[in-house]
Parts: C-alpha cells; structure tokens; sequence
C-alpha cells in the first residue's frame, strides 16, 4: 500500500460509488472506438475491476480476484493484494498472463485459470465492458492513470480483505493503560477468505509460535464498518457469544501492523501479520510464474446478480 494518508483529489470516489452505464449496455451503443483494441486497452494505465457492477451469474477466476488488471506489451498485470497495493510492479502489479487483442475481442492466456475469450465494449471514455461468452457474464472496468488512481481509498475500501492476506495475527504491543478485559487473553486472530468472509477465529496460546501449532480456541462471526467523515479509520466487531461482542476501532499502521483501540476498557492493541498470503507470486527473472498460493479468496459481489442482457452474442 503507499504510503497512507494521500491527499484526495481525484474522482475515484465518484465513480467507484456511483454507476450508470449498465442501463446502456445493449440498445444505446455503437461498438467502434475508432482506434484499435490494443490503444484502447493501452490508453489507462490501470483497469480498476468495479465488481459490483458485474453482470450476469458466472464467473471469471482471475477477475473475481483482481483489484486491477493492465494490458502491457501482450502481458497482463494484476493487483490481486492489499499488501504491497501501489508498490507491486510499480504499481500495475504482478504478471497473471498473456493476452491479444485485435476486433474488439480479448483473449487471455492466464497461468493458473488457463484460456479465455472476451468480447469487449467502450461504454464510455474510461469505462470498457469484457463480455465472457463462456459463463455469459460481463465485468466493468474504469481506466485511471497510475499517477491519479487513489490506491488509498480502494485500500481502505476493501480493507477486510486485507485482514485475510495473512495466515494469522499476532498480538505484539498491549498499552499500559486500560482497564484489564477479557480480550487481553486473546493473542492470534485469524480472519477467513472463502465461502464466508465474515469468520474469524481466536487463541490464547502464547507468542511466538509456529503457526501451523496454534490452537484456534475459538470461531465467531466478525465485521468490518465505516466511521462517517473517517476514510482511514474503521470499526471492528468480534462476535464472542461467551463474553458478547468485543468491539474496536481499527487503524491500520503499515502494511503488516494494525491497532486496535477498545473503547470500553481503553485499552490499545497492535497486532502483526504472520504467514503473509500472496494469491499470485512474482515471477522470475525469466517472466516464468514460480509460486502460487491456492486459496479460495476472491472479491465478492455486494449488489444483486441477474441476467445479462447480452445472452451469448458472439456468433
């Protein structure tokens, strides 16, 4: 992540939150940018992947997973990380695959997910849609210039799945002052991807440990809220049913170190990554892939599937 606290500025807010191009997707649009797809795709740096804006039931592994996708020189870049976001090949990311385009159609030769074809469609000056024939689903992306995409602000507002980018969370730092509670026990939380993003797990064992030796003394539900007028501070709900919710205020220090201040003993916490998850690894000197990590995170939709209205059109 770069460093935290940029100044904003730019409209990424705007445009991120708000949408109208899916009401024109089909009857209001002439498919002809009048340049080729290689400059459309190289016109913006980065293509942030507005995932709730996704239509149609399926899905398309790498772009579940991706906060960002470029097009360079045939390559395709992604950042699929909140760890390191801004920073990772200078900030397009790492490399996911290979891609040509020429019509108007994409087609993606990727690492792990293998070969797809994409239809693509410039709903406007910065917004493209790829069309999936095979799963009959389309993605969004908005296009921005590396040096006025606010990686900050996506950070934050994907921030629970950066709790998920490390195996576990170990309590390094406990104030003096406080009002001894509960939660001083409580020394590795684990915060899950998957089928359920809202899991957590605890332990009280005692630091440092292996991680593949914790015990996980406990699972719950956890939550992750916004504070009004706050961009860089969020809430924490830890769903305890034998001492009820622990709640706390969550700032983020760096990228392996956040802080957790509890309001109802005023006490502060700070925990430290452990096990950082890559979803896909750099690539060697070679531009071979030489690692990947096989876990099941992806981004999740938040507003309601339905159909697409394009229904299979390539013919």
């Amino acid at each position: 992540m770069r460093t935290l606290k940029l100044l904003l500025g730019f409209a990424l807010t705007t445009t991120l939150l708000t949408s109208c191009y899916t009401e024109v997707i089909v009857d209001d649009f002439d498919n002809n940018p009048g340049i080729s797809l290689n400059q459309l795709l190289n016109s913006y740096d980065l293509w942030y992947v507005d995932i709730n804006e996704t239509i149609g039931y399926g899905e398309t592994p790498f772009l579940q997973i991706a906060f960002t996708v470029s097009f360079r020189n045939g390559v395709l870049y992604a950042n699929n990380n909140l760890v390191g976001f801004g920073q990772q090949g200078n900030g397009f990311g790492v490399p996911i695959g290979n891609y040509d385009a020429y019509d108007m159609i994409l087609d993606i030769d990727h690492v792990i997910d293998g070969y797809d074809s994409f239809d693509v469609y410039q709903i406007d000056n910065n917004t493209i849609e790829l069309y999936n024939p095979f799963n009959d689903t389309s993605y969004f992306l908005n296009g921005y210039q590396i040096n006025n995409f606010d990686y900050d602000f996506v950070f934050y507002d994907n921030i629970h799945y950066f709790l998920q980018e490390y195996e576990a969370w170990e309590k390094t730092y406990t104030s003096e002052m406080g009002v001894l509670n509960e939660f001083d026990n409580e020394n590795y939380l684990q915060f899950l991807s998957g089928g359920n993003d809202s899991t957590f797990r605890s332990s009280q064992d005692i630091p440092p440990i292996n991680l593949n030796d914790i015990i996980w003394d406990y699972t719950g539900v956890y939550g992750v809220g916004d504070v009004p007028g706050n961009m860089y501070l969020k809430t924490l709900t830890l769903d305890y049913d034998f001492f009820d919710n622990e709640s706390f205020d969550l700032s983020v220090i760096n990228d392996a170190t956040i802080e957790l201040y509890h309001p109802s003993s005023g006490t502060i916490y700070e925990f430290t990554g452990r096990g950082y998850i890559q979803f896909l690894r750099e690539s060697d000197t070679s531009g071979r892939v030489t690692e990947f990590k096989d876990k099941p995170k992806k981004r999740k939709q938040k507003t309601e599937k339905k159909d697409n209205p394009r229904e299979n059109s390539r013919g």
